[in-house]
């Protein structure tokens, strides 16, 4: 079964080196730790390592090969990183040797998952094809000489990461485009991986005296995979490429996170994970859904949309803290739901229906402004929740509300009915009076009715504690710019409730 199982992590290890690049050990390490007793002992890590290196030698020789035919290779620029990378790497796999067992094989799995994403987000690599002169720059040897250093050390202590770092420099920093960049970078890891298996091995006999089977069959298996899909490489999209490689190591990455630390996870705290996480997801979708079809059914002006669905955004932290008394768990899930959202967000915003749906006012606007929303719900619920306790949850609903129910009424009666038009240095845009009366009355509203049935104070205390918060509300939303006030809203109006939680 462990053979098995070696020749599937191998070719996985070819097909991402032959695809994008990738060094063998961020498919295979993760597999056969997780997976194969053999490498889950004192140092397995460090022996699944080294199989993964040694598969990398003539995987990445063949990778390179074929990219060369196709004039996709270029050393001009990448010399002097070439030296560094392969210097530095051999110190990197001694020192790994003495790095505890967990240390290694953990940031393998997530290095998978991070990795996953990455190209999920950007599949392209963010490649440039400005080119640049016949010598290197000032700029490009500063590059060159930090992050040749580093990486070489990372793929010797590592094994992973390498190829990865190396595609994102090439592309993102010299100005290679994504298939000169993957065939420069194979070049260097095959005589990376060569300097790091063999110190691997030296250090540790036992790889080569116990496992020169599993060795075999990686190396081979790894080498016919890098061959058939960098031909396929050459020959297609690298969008389609990007995408292809980040769903497979995005969903591999977290079943192995899964499986790994599963003996480790109470299931009480994993079904109450799993409860929340549909409570909040169904919340989100059923009233997104619902805004969507309104959009296409009745003719929605795009402000008042956009309100609504800044609504649905903040009124989520109700799910949240009802729906669990755990308060790490509901930030749990808000971040796997940030993490999903700006991913499916960067994903649909290249296409035409995105922008006009969203209302989208400048490029990754939408993304920006939920990042900042849920950003905020998680920092609330940590920090007033998980910092202070039970007692203090409500703070974080109540901040959040002082600010979006407000907001949304800032913004349709200034719009409506805004006569007395405000301006000055500090003051952005078009708002006027009624629209920050709007904002303070709203704000004392939510806030007074959030405190009456959260926080069990007192109902002087609730109505004193509303009266300064509104008012307060209002004008830092009035003073913000950038549309920060997502942020220094829901701040101002938590220090207050704090204090007064503080002094009560």
């Amino acid at each position: 079964m462990e053979h098995l199982i070696v020749i599937l992590a191998a070719a996985l290890a070819g097909i991402g080196t032959g695809l994008v690049g990738l060094s063998a050990a961020t498919a295979m390490v993760p597999l056969l730790i997780v997976l194969c007793p053999t490498f889950r002992g004192e140092h397995g890590a460090y022996m699944a390592t080294a199989l993964a290196l040694a598969s990398d030698i003539l995987g990445s020789a063949v990778t390179t090969a074929v990219y060369a035919k196709n004039k996709n290779i270029d050393l001009k620029h990448g010399w002097l990183m070439t030296v560094c990378v392969i210097s530095m790497c051999a110190i990197g796999s001694v020192a790994a040797y003495f790095t505890h067992q967990q240390v290694l094989g953990g940031f393998s799995l997530f290095l998978c998952v991070a990795i996953g994403i990455r190209f999920l987000v950007k599949p392209d690599s963010g490649e440039r094809t400005d080119g640049g002169g016949a010598k290197l720059t000032g700029k490009e040897i500063a590059v060159s000489l930090f992050f040749g250093l580093t990486i070489g050390f990372g793929t010797g202590f590592f094994g992973s990461g390498g190829g990865m770092m190396m595609l994102i420099v090439f592309t993102a920093m010299l100005g290679y485009d994504r298939k000169t960049a993957v065939g420069t970078s194979t070049f260097i890891m095959t005589f990376t991986a060569l300097i790091a298996s063999v110190s691997h091995i030296l250090i540790e006999p036992a790889i080569l005296l116990e496992c020169w089977d599993y060795l075999l069959i990686s190396v081979v298996t790894a080498t016919v995979f890098s061959l058939i899909s960098a031909r396929f490489a050459n020959r297609v999209n690298a969008k389609a490429v990007g995408y292809v490689t980040g769903g497979i190591l995005l969903v591999l990455g977290l079943v192995l996170v899964f499986l790994n630390y599963m003996d480790r996870i109470d299931m009480t705290l994993f079904l109450e994970f799993w409860k929340l996480m549909g409570i909040y997801w169904g919340y989100i979708l059923s009233f997104a859904a619902v805004l969507i079809i309104l959009r296409f059914a009745v003719k929605i002006p795009d402000y008042i949309f956009r309100k609504l669905l800044h609504t649905v955004a903040f009124t989520s932290v109700l799910p949240l803290v009802l729906g669990t008394r755990i308060w790490w768990i509901a930030v749990l899930v808000e971040l796997v739901f940030l993490a999903v959202v700006i991913v499916a967000l960067l994903f649909f915003e290249r296409f035409k229906f995105y922008s006009p749906l969203f209302v989208e006012k400048g490029k990754h606007e939408v993304v920006t402004s939920f990042v900042m929303l849920f950003g905020m719900i998680t920092v609330m619920l940590a920090v007033f929740w998980g910092g202070f306790g039970d007692r203090c949850a409500y703070i974080a609903v109540a901040a959040l509300m002082a600010w979006g129910p407000g907001d949304a009424a800032a913004a349709i009666v200034g719009k409506k009915l805004g006569r007395h038009k405000l301006s000055g240095p500090w003051i952005e845009g078009v708002k006027s009076v009624e629209g920050t009366l709007a904002m303070g009355i709203t704000s004392f509203l939510f806030t007074f009715g959030t405190l009456y049935i959260m926080s069990g104070l007192p109902l002087g205390t609730i109505l004193v504690v509303s009266l300064v918060t509104a008012p307060v509300a209002a004008l830092v939303e009035l003073y913000t710019k950038r549309g920060l006030d997502t942020v220094t809203v829901p701040i101002a109006a938590s220090l207050i409730l704090g204090a007064a939680a503080l002094l009560s």
